[in-house]
């Protein structure tokens, strides 16, 4: 039985999916490459979204610490700063660097 041309395939969503978590991340000041595999966004957004909770339960503001396309022009911390991610830099080692800075934030002093 074939699916009706109206309702989009799993490849057709997948790659709704992939474009709207690439337009966020790279939003956020994030480099990608273009050539990371779906599973390799999720799990670059589901670390930013730990790295910014981190920032928020010390007491930092988002907004000011990612700034508009994630320049960080004057952050109220800089360890609150999401950290860029290197044009040479695979997903794994960006992976491994933001949860570092997200262990780092939660040992900060709070705002608070």
């Amino acid at each position: 039985m074939t699916q009706p041309r109206d309702e989009p395939t799993v490849n057709e969503d997948v790659q709704r999916v992939s474009e709207d978590v690439s337009n966020r991340l790279e939003a956020l000041g994030l480099w990608l490459s273009g050539t990371e595999k779906p599973e390799d966004l999720v799990r670059i957004q589901e670390s930013v979204e730990r790295f910014e909770l981190a920032v928020k339960t010390r007491g930092g503001d988002l907004m000011v610490d990612e700034g508009p396309d994630g320049q960080t022009i004057e952050p109220d911390d800089v360890h609150f700063a999401l950290p860029p991610r290197h044009a040479d830099e695979s997903v794994e080692r960006y992976l491994n660097r933001l949860d570092r800075a997200r262990e780092e934030v939660l040992r900060h002093p709070s705002k608070d």
